[in-house]
Order: structure tokens, then C-alpha cells, then sequence
């Protein structure tokens, strides 16, 4: 990327710092200075012990499922089955449910790679490459999501596997929302009859083949398994930055005190802000997406930047008895349709050479994720 310089010395660092010292003081006249930095430290470790090793774990076996998945086939199965739903759908080619299947095994940039392929983009006019940012991101991190809400116990004992599947529901619902908003925009900037590759071999199609590992069935299932664990690993690692140091930020915005109502240093400590923001907002937050609590505001805004953060909140929030199943039916749609978006549209965009409307692909999918979220909660209730 182009570098961009800036003077060493300049407003932006002064308003910057005041900020900083503002906040600081704000805080820790609240809660003590002392308190303060303890409260931070000892939420980053107990985020580390208990959430980001978890979600580690989670990663490397999703990590290899899609691997095993891909390299027998069962992806490609679910690709032609998907195939005739995309076009009524979404609006676009088949083809395209390939990057919807990667993407939920993986990460949002997962479709990046194949939107790359000559034998991939042959079957989209140019209107359509630009929507599958946001194809992508609606299933980035699905599988995990999924699998670390269904894993989550409530003190109550409420089973949450329903509840996810309806999130996925949710998320897919979102997804239609923002492609089809994506759509509309680019096809006043493309055209609608313009192929992005002009000459198209019918007769070698990329999705009527697959690449698979030298050897044995065996030897194909152990390298699948180790390759796709290894990614697992690599995602796990790349999301601690983002689950410590956001996770520990939000937490210091929404809880509260002790239980006493002091404050003791403790982890998981804070000062209520999203709360507040939460019971302020009570009456749009409650008919559109049903939330017991004003404090679950604090998982959609993680998610704009890091899924991964975000579903670091789940366990404390239940712990709290802050949350249910309808909760977690919402989080997972929201979770999944927006799945840090706002840290990864602008390299993706940018990736498929569409850098000029990356504005409107956040636009679309910030309505997408809400829809999604609202129409999870709602199918909840009809369910539930």
C-alpha cells in the first residue's frame, strides 16, 4: 500500500493526546487511578485464559473441517446444490456460492482469492465482482461463530443450538438485504450487460474441477486435517490483538462495579457507559431486536470492527444473566453479517479493484447487519 506522511508534529497529535488524558481522568476519578489499571490488566489476562484459547481451539477445528470438507468434495456438493438459488437470490451467477461456502469456513477475505480467478470472474458481468465484499462478509467467520454459541451454557441451562441456527437465518436474510442494496448501486456505475471477461470458455469450467493433495486417502486426510488446523492456528493467533485489547475496552464501558458497589480493581470492572447508552436507546433496542439489557449494545458495536472481540463478550454476559436466547439469536446474525466489516471492506474492496465504492458497500451493509439482527429476533419469537 502507498505510504501517506504526515507532520511530525501537528493538531491531530495534540487533540489526540487531550482525548486521551480526558478519558483517562474521567475514568480513573471514577474508579481510582489504582483500580483502574488493575480492572485492565486482569480483564486482558482473564480474556486470554478463558476466551481467546477457547476460541483458539474452536478455530483449529474448523480450521481443519474445512479443510478435510474441501479436499474430498463436500464443498463442491454444497456448491452445486447452493448454484440455482444464487441467481433469484442474490442476483448473481452460481459460481458465487462457492466464495458464500469459503468465506463461513474461513474469514471474510477468503473470497478474495477466488474473485482473482480467471475461470471464477467469467461468469459475472462487472456490476456484480463489487457485491461479493459483501456476499463474503455476511458468512465470514459463520462456522466459528456458530460453533462458539452452540457451545455456550447458560446458568439456567438453556440449550442455545436453535438459537444459532436462527441467527444463521438472520444472517442470510441480512446478506440479500446488502447485496441487493450493493447491487443497485453498481449497476448505475457499470451497466448491466458488460462481462467482466468478454471471451468465456464454456467448456472448461473452473467449478467442474477441483485440486486435491498428492497420495493415499489417508495421507489426503492427515495433510488436510494438519493444513487446515494450521489455519486455524494462524486465525487464532491474528484475533488476540483484537479480543484483548477491544474486549477489554468494552467491558470497561459496560459493566459496573462489585456487586457491593465498589470498586476493588477486579477484572471485568468498569463504568457503565454502554449501559447507560443501552437504556437511553431501551426503546428502539427492544422492540427491534429484544435485548433484556441495555449493556447487549456492546456486542453489535464490537462487531463492526472484530466478530472475534465481540463474541469474547458472550460468556460474561451470561454469566451476568444479562442475556438469553433470543440474544444469541441476534448476535449470531449480526455477528456473522457484519463480522468486523469495518476493518476488512476497505482491503477488500481495494483487493477487486473497487476502491471507488467502498462507501457504498459499508452503506448497504450496515442496513444488511441490522436487518439481519432484527429478523432473527423476530423469528425467534415466532419459533420460540
Amino acid at each position: 500500500m502507498e505510504k501517506k506522511f504526515k507532520r511530525a508534529i501537528g493538531l491531530e497529535g495534540i487533540l489526540f493526546l487531550i482525548l486521551i488524558c480526558a478519558a483517562g481522568f474521567w475514568i480513573g476519578r471514577t474508579m481510582g487511578v489504582t483500580n483502574m489499571f488493575n480492572t485492565i490488566m486482569r480483564t486482558a489476562h482473564q480474556l486470554l485464559l478463558n476466551t481467546v484459547w477457547f476460541l483458539l481451539a474452536i478455530m483449529v477445528l474448523a480450521g481443519a473441517a474445512g479443510a478435510i470438507m474441501g479436499e474430498f468434495g463436500v464443498i463442491a456438493i454444497f456448491q452445486r446444490l447452493l448454484s440455482p438459488l444464487m441467481k433469484p437470490v442474490y442476483d448473481l451467477p452460481g459460481a458465487a456460492a462457492l466464495g458464500l461456502i469459503t468465506t463461513y469456513l474461513s474469514d471474510n477475505p477468503a473470497i478474495i482469492p477466488l474473485a482473482r480467478e480467471k475461470e471464477f470472474k467469467r461468469y459475472f458481468k462487472k456490476y456484480q465482482i463489487p457485491a461479493l465484499t459483501n456476499l463474503g462478509t455476511c458468512f465470514g467467520m459463520g462456522l466459528i461463530v456458530t460453533t462458539f454459541m452452540i457451545g455456550q451454557k447458560s446458568p439456567s441451562g438453556e440449550n442455545f443450538v436453535v438459537a444459532a441456527l436462527i441467527g444463521n437465518v438472520g444472517a442470510i436474510i441480512g446478506g440479500i438485504v446488502s447485496v441487493r442494496l450493493m447491487l443497485i448501486g453498481t449497476k448505475k456505475y457499470y451497466g448491466k450487460e458488460e462481462w467482466v471477461i468478454a471471451e468465456r470458455d464454456a467448456d472448461d469450467s473452473y467449478l467442474n474441477r477441483r485440486e486435491v493433495r498428492a497420495g493415499n486417502i489417508g495421507r489426503r486426510t492427515l495433510e488436510a486435517l494438519l493444513e487446515g488446523g494450521k489455519t486455524g492456528v494462524d486465525m487464532g493467533l491474528s484475533i488476540i490483538p483484537g479480543v484483548i485489547c477491544i474486549c477489554s475496552l468494552v467491558f470497561l464501558l459496560t459493566s459496573g462495579p462489585s456487586e457491593n458497589g465498589t470498586y476493588t480493581g477486579a477484572a471485568f470492572e468498569g463504568i457503565g457507559v454502554f449501559g447507560w447508552i443501552g437504556t437511553k436507546l431501551s426503546f428502539i433496542l427492544k422492540p427491534l431486536f429484544g435485548f433484556q439489557s441495555g449493556q447487549a449494545i456492546a456486542f453489535p458495536i464490537t462487531s463492526l470492527g472484530a466478530v472475534g472481540a465481540a463474541i469474547g463478550l458472550v460468556p460474561g454476559f451470561l454469566a451476568k444473566g444479562l442475556i438469553g436466547g433470543n440474544e444469541i439469536a441476534v448476535f449470531t446474525a449480526i455477528g456473522m453479517c457484519w463480522s468486523g466489516y469495518l476493518s476488512t471492506h476497505v482491503g477488500m474492496m481495494d483487493a477487486l479493484g473497487c476502491r471507488e465504492l467502498t462507501g457504498r458497500a459499508i452503506g448497504s451493509h450496515t442496513i444488511g447487519g441490522l436487518c439481519g439482527g432484527v429478523a432473527a429476533h423476530f423469528i425467534y419469537i415466532l419459533i420460540r
